[in-house]
C-alpha cells in the first residue's frame, strides 16, 4: 500500500500523525472509557509538557518519559474517583487547520463553566489561570472538564 501511496508511511513503516496533541487526547479518552490505569503516547516535548501540566492540575497522577530515541514514550497514569475518571471531557481546540489565538481577557468567552484551557504562550505551556496572572494570551491548544 505503502507503493502507491507514499504519504501513508515512511521507509521505516511509521505512519505520520497530522495531528499528535488530538492523538494524544483521544488515547486519553480511550484509556478512561475502558477504565486502563496507565496510556502510553509516542515522546515529544510538546507532548510531555501538556502531560506535565496535567500532572501539576491534578487531572493524571503522573506523568514520565520511557525510553530511549525512537522507542522514547510518554506514560500518563491516569486518575479516577470511585471507579470514575476525574477527566469527564477533553477537547482540541487549536487544530492545524485552524489556529485558534486568544488575549488574556478573552479566555473566560473561550470555556466551558468549570473547564479548564491550556495554552501555549510566549513563556511556554501553561494553564488558563496562569495566564491571566501573568497577562499574556497565546494559541489554545485544547480544553479540559
Amino acid at each position: 500500500m505503502r507503493e502507491c501511496f507514499p504519504e501513508y508511511g515512511n521507509r521505516h513503516g511509521n505512519i505520520f500523525m497530522t495531528d499528535p496533541i488530538a492523538d494524544m487526547l483521544t488515547r486519553i479518552r480511550n484509556a478512561q472509557a475502558v477504565g486502563k490505569e496507565t496510556v502510553e503516547v509516542p515522546f515529544s516535548r510538546l507532548k510531555y509538557a501538556l502531560a506535565k501540566i496535567f500532572e501539576q492540575a491534578g487531572i493524571i497522577q503522573t506523568a514520565e518519559s520511557k525510553g530511549r530515541r525512537q522507542k522514547k514514550s510518554v506514560v500518563l497514569r491516569l486518575k479516577y474517583r470511585n471507579g470514575e475518571p476525574i477527566i469527564s471531557g477533553l477537547k482540541r481546540i487549536s487544530k492545524p487547520g485552524q489556529r485558534v489565538y486568544a488575549s488574556h481577557q478573552e479566555f473566560s468567552h473561550m470555556k466551558r463553566a468549570g473547564g479548564r484551557l491550556i495554552l501555549s504562550t510566549s513563556q511556554g505551556l501553561m494553564m488558563e489561570q496562569e495566564a491571566r496572572k501573568k497577562n499574556v494570551g497565546g494559541e489554545i491548544i485544547c480544553e479540559i472538564w
